[in-house]
């Protein structure tokens, strides 16, 4: 993904709005973001996506402390797509990419956060 604007610019503040594109230069799908809650005391982060389509997301991410070394990331996904033919036919063509979609994101970030706190940069060196 490309960021095309953040507003206000900064670290993460609930409003902030973040504009986004994915894909090729000539087929470019937007993304919309908006920053519903940061509680930096709770290490919670909610997310209102707006996907191409007509796709609607809510996602909401915490973090717990399982000792000085470990820590558990909570991800919760609402996914909202248009009534009627339109969103029946967007749902049947993309579950199977949506359903694998959260776990591999995760997964990459996951390793990226184990890189990083072994003392490695987050490409892997």
């Amino acid at each position: 993904m490309r960021i095309r604007s953040l507003d206000p610019s900064g670290p993460a503040v609930a409003g902030q709005r973040i504009l986004g594109e994915t894909g090729p230069r000539l087929l470019q799908l937007r993304l919309r973001f908006q920053v519903a809650e940061v509680d930096a005391t709770r290490y919670r982060f909610m997310l209102d996506v707006q996907l191409p389509f007509g796709i609607a997301v809510r996602e909401d991410i915490d973090c717990a402390a399982l000792d000085v070394r470990r820590c558990r990331g909570n991800y919760r996904c609402d996914l909202n797509s248009q009534k009627g033919w339109r969103g029946i036919l967007m749902r049947t063509l993309l579950t199977p990419r949506l359903d694998a979609g959260p776990e591999d994101s995760l997964s990459r970030l996951k390793r990226a956060a184990e890189r990083r706190f072994a003392g490695g940069t987050d490409d892997g060196h």
